[in-house]
Formats: structure tokens, C-alpha cells, sequence
């Protein structure tokens, strides 16, 4: 088919939830994918942090290659060795105790405030406490834990029982803490809310808060998670212990899957029954996630990622139609002087570089892998389409 034809395709019979650009994309080997039409693109998206290892990662596809041979689904009935693999290997690289399998990181946060309130059912504390500008997942529970008022307003009444205290402001934090109050949930970089990073002394500050006050610290590494910021997960980079940690995204390197950890005073909270998931925990998603898993647990490996991102912030941080550089390992968001971020968005991907936006930020997450040649190819259309711009 012609790219025409599947926009066509799309208008007609796919409803319109997403705002896309016009790349039909076929296959990819890496960082380097190429459309229907045989134009080759550099990916600076991991399709928004998820493909960690690249496209078609030989090593990754032949582990799920190898799974979807001998045994694609079961049930929860039965005990699968890839799925308990996987919760020991995730559990060991997290200091957690204990794993539940689910399919998104909306899930994985749905699994988390339930077993919030199941802690604090006893004493009638349900209320879970957020951060304004937070963005926790599209359903409607998640949606009410998100702080940010654009995403509320057209599907109320969402669900009760959250409340937002201001990021870095740990005497707001202090004072919604009333007794009504089950949990914590934060991000440690607010990704869709423009890649903010959290500053390390409110979070070392609130671990504290919450430890004092019997309320669960839920950390959701939903994004920055699995060597994103080049820590295996965030929080170990700021040297706080959460209670619960949700992952999804880059976990099975672009098969859906989302977990939620517990440490160990949570070992066993939820009963039989209490949560499920047809295809959590699938194996052949499971098998996919090892060998994220087993690369990106790496000390090496995550190494690489620090460094390829503070080379890639050092390169913006020279331009100057660029005002500031701010995230975390390969995660960054950009801030230009001048210009709209989605329209140097749909100019990059005319140029053959697919960029993300967070907010008012251009936003780059690629793939963990993403060579540095790759890097450069990217890098030289990145300026070329703001010096454009300019």
C-alpha cells in the first residue's frame, strides 16, 4: 500500500485519539527505521521509551521467537518458569519482594492504589497524594491521580480520594498527610509533564515523611524505569527506598506488559482474587523482558546510557536557538527560545528524525542501544531543521 492509502485507511476507520505525523513506518534495525515508501528515519522515540533495545534487536527476537514456538498463553491457573523467572530477576535488580503482572502502566498503577487502600483500610486512610503536573495513565482512576487539570475535564466525575501538593514543597506534602492519607505516589521525572526531575533533597525528604507517618511511598517508573535514566530504575539513582514501584514501557523492549513491586511489609497484601489479568505475565512477553532485563541490569550497560546522554545534552546545549537541556540519562526534554515544539516536530520527521514532545518541550527518548553514529545522524538533522527555523 501507498502511504496515501493508509492515512485514508486511518481516517476512515480508526478513531481519532492520536494527533500523527505523516510516516507509515514498515521496519527498523536499531535507531534506524524505514517507511512504507523506503525512507529511512533516525529514532530519537523508542515509540515513546518502549522498543529499549531498538528495532528487531537480534538477541530479543530471538528470545521471543524461541517462546512463541513452544508456548504463547496460558493462564493464571498455571505456573509459567518465564513469568517467575522475570518476577525474581525484576524483584533482585529493584531490592522488592514480591510482583503482580498486568499489561500497561496504567495497570501497574490501577495495582498500586489498590493496594494502597488495602493498606490503609484498617484505620480509614484511602487517600492517595500526588504532585501537581504528575501524569500517572489514562484510565479513570489514574486520570484522577495525574495533576494536571487538562486531562480531568472532559470524563468527570473520576474517581475520589486524591489530593496534590505542589513538587519540591515538602510542607505541602506535610500538611495534606492528615491521617486520611494511604500513600504517596510520585514520578521522579515528570515525563509528560515536560521532563521535570525531581530535586534529590524533597525526594530524600519524602521518603522520610512518609516512613514517619506510616504512608506507603508508590514511586511510578512507569517511563523512567529499566535503564532510561541511566539507573536500572530512577529512585536508586537518588537514594531513596520506595515501598511500591510500578514499571512498564521499555520493560519487555515493545511487547505490552506492565508490573507493579512491592517491598517486603507488602508481601502477600492482595489476596486470591483480589487482582487479575488475562495476559499479564504472558510468557512470550515475559521471555522478551529477560533479555531487556538481563542487558540493561547491566553496571555497564547503564554506563553507556549516562554517557550518551550527557553527550547528547552537551551538543544541544551549544545551540543557540536552544534555552536549556533538562532530564535524566536518555531522557531529555528541550526547551527552545523560540518556536513551537510540535511543529519542529513534524519538520524533523519531513527530514528523516522522530522526535516526541512533552508540553512545550521537544522531547528525545531513544533507544538504550542507539549507537553514536546514529546519535550524530539525528543530532545533524535536529539543527539543521531549527537553524530552518530560525
Amino acid at each position: 500500500m501507498k502511504f496515501q492509502e493508509i492515512k485514508d485507511q486511518e481516517q476512515e476507520y480508526i478513531i481519532h485519539t492520536y494527533g500523527r505525523v505523516d510516516a507509515a513506518l514498515v521496519k527498523g534495525r536499531n535507531a534506524t527505521a524505514w517507511d512504507v515508501e523506503g525512507r529511512e528515519y533516525i529514532d530519537f522515540t523508542s515509540g515513546i521509551g518502549v522498543n529499549s533495545l531498538g528495532y528487531s534487536d537480534p538477541d530479543w527476537t530471538a528470545a521471543v521467537s524461541k517462546q512463541a514456538g513452544e508456548i504463547q498463553h496460558l493462564c493464571n491457573y498455571y505456573y509459567s518458569p518465564q513469568n517467575t523467572a522475570l518476577a525474581q530477576e525484576l524483584c533482585t535488580a529493584a531490592g522488592m519482594a514480591q510482583a503482580f503482572f498486568c499489561n500497561s502502566g496504567a495497570e501497574a498503577n490501577e495495582c498500586a492504589i489498590k493496594i494502597a487502600r488495602k493498606y490503609g483500610e484498617k484505620r480509614g486512610a484511602y487517600k492517595i497524594a500526588t504532585l501537581e503536573n504528575s501524569f500517572h495513565g489514562r484510565t479513570l482512576t489514574t486520570l484522577a491521580a495525574t495533576g494536571q487539570e487538562g486531562f480531568h475535564k472532559d470524563f468527570l466525575p473520576l474517581t475520589e480520594g486524591f489530593l496534590y501538593a505542589k513538587a519540591g514543597d515538602i510542607k505541602a506534602m506535610d500538611a495534606l498527610l492528615d491521617g486520611s492519607v494511604c500513600a504517596v505516589m510520585i514520578e521522579t521525572v515528570q515525563g509528560e509533564g515536560g521532563v521535570v526531575p525531581m530535586d534529590p533533597n524533597f525526594l530524600k525528604a519524602l521518603g522520610e515523611l512518609c516512613h514517619e507517618r506510616d504512608v506507603l511511598l508508590i514511586i511510578d517508573e512507569v517511563q523512567t524505569g529499566v535503564g532510561r535514566t541511566g539507573h536500572f530504575y530512577s529512585y536508586q539513582g537518588y537514594g531513596v527506598q520506595p515501598d511500591v514501584v510500578t514499571s512498564a514501557k521499555g520493560l519487555a523492549g515493545g511487547l505490552p506488559i506492565g508490573i507493579c513491586l512491592v517491598a517486603e511489609k507488602l508481601r502477600d497484601i492482595l489476596k486470591p482474587g483480589q487482582q487479575g489479568s488475562t495476559f499479564g505475565g504472558n510468557p512470550v512477553v515475559c521471555a522478551g523482558a529477560r533479555e531487556v532485563v538481563r542487558r540493561v541490569s547491566s553496571p555497564e550497560f547503564l554506563q553507556t546510557v549516562r554517557e550518551k546522554g550527557e553527550y547528547i545534552s552537551k551538543r544541544l546545549e551549544k545551540l543557540f536557538q536552544v534555552e536549556f537541556v533538562r532530564g535524566r540519562g536518555l531522557m531529555l526534554g528541550i526547551k527552545l527560545k523560540s518556536g513551537d515544539a510540535h511543529d519542529v516536530l513534524v519538520k524533523c520527521a519531513r527530514q528523516g528524525l522522530l522526535v516526541l514532545t512533552a508540553k512545550e518541550l521537544v522531547r528525545f527518548l531513544p533507544p538504550l542501544t542507539i549507537t553514536m553514529e546514529e546519535i550524530d545522524k539525528g543530532l545533524l538533522i535536529f539543527e539543521k531543521v531549527l537553524q530552518e527555523e530560525n
